[in-house]
């Protein structure tokens, strides 16, 4: 499905991952919209841009409530968002969650909004 044999979705996610993408591996509408909603919260989103700035190594949901100054369970929940949406993934390294971004579906998101782009206007813009 992946053109460099990757597969970015972890086991876990591989229930919902079909309801968003097509057999090409191509963002729908409704998984756009899905991604998109859960990015249109002003904390989310913040989180999730410091974790695209953070790369591969991710941030501990501790670390995260602390920089954000948000009680545990807040951040909990905007993370449980952010991750039922694909935009972030989870690892467990000792005794700690570590998030970090799900650049995949990032590209994907992204190539889903710039599809068409300025396809109207002769593919100049």
């Amino acid at each position: 499905m992946f053109t460099n044999g990757e597969d970015p979705i972890s086991n876990v996610d591989r229930l919902t991952f079909g309801q968003y993408f097509d057999y090409i591996g191509n963002m729908k509408t409704k998984g756009a919209v899905s991604v998109l909603s859960a990015l249109a919260q002003e904390s989310r989103l913040e989180v999730f841009r410091l974790l695209v700035r953070k790369g591969a190594a991710g941030m501990a949901a501790g670390e995260l409530s602390d920089h954000f100054g948000l009680p545990p369970a807040t951040m909990s929940f905007h993370l449980k968002e952010l991750s039922r949406a694909g935009l972030i993934t989870a690892r467990r390294e000792s005794r700690s969650i570590i998030y970090s971004a799900n650049y995949a579906h990032m590209k994907m998101l992204m190539g889903f909004l710039l599809e068409n782009c300025c396809a109207d206007n002769g593919g100049k813009c």
